[in-house]
C-alpha cells in the first residue's frame, strides 16, 4: 500500500516538473523569439550586432528546452539542467538587470528551480521503490 502511494506521488511530481518546466521554457523562448523578430522588423536585415546578454539568454533557453525534453527519459539529467538554468538566470539577472533582482529572478528563474527540484525528488523516490 505504501509503495503504491509513493509510486503515485512520484508520478505526479514528475508530471508537475515537466509541465512547469515546459511552461517556463515556452515563455522564455517566446519572449526571445518575439524580441528577435521585433529587432529585425525595426532595423531590417542589416547585420545585427549581438550583445552578450542576448546570447546568454538564448543559451539558457536552449539548456532549459533540453532539460524539458530530457525529462521524458532522464529525470536526473533534466533536473540538473533545469537547476543550472535557474542558476544561470540568477547570474544573468544579477549582472545585467537594473533593480529588483530577486523579483526578476522569482519571475524568470524560480519556475526552473521548482521544476528541477520536483524532477530530482521524483528520480530519488523512484530509485527507492526500484
Amino acid at each position: 500500500m505504501l509503495e503504491s502511494k509513493q509510486y503515485h506521488l512520484t508520478k505526479r511530481m514528475r508530471w508537475a516538473g515537466r509541465v512547469i518546466g515546459l511552461l517556463a521554457a515556452g515563455f522564455l523562448l517566446t519572449m526571445l523569439i518575439g524580441t528577435a523578430i521585433a529587432e529585425v522588423l525595426t532595423e531590417g536585415w542589416e547585420p545585427i550586432t549581438t550583445d552578450i546578454e542576448g546570447v546568454l539568454l538564448g543559451v539558457l533557453g536552449i539548456i532549459a528546452l533540453a532539460g524539458c525534453i530530457a525529462s521524458w527519459w532522464r529525470d536526473r539529467l533534466a533536473g540538473i539542467l533545469l537547476i543550472l538554468t535557474a542558476a544561470g538566470l540568477g547570474i544573468h539577472i544579477g549582472l545585467c538587470a537594473g533593480r529588483n533582482h530577486f523579483l526578476a529572478w522569482l519571475m524568470m528563474g524560480f519556475p526552473y528551480l521548482a521544476a528541477g527540484v520536483l524532477l530530482l525528488t521524483a528520480w530519488r523516490l523512484s530509485r527507492k521503490t526500484a
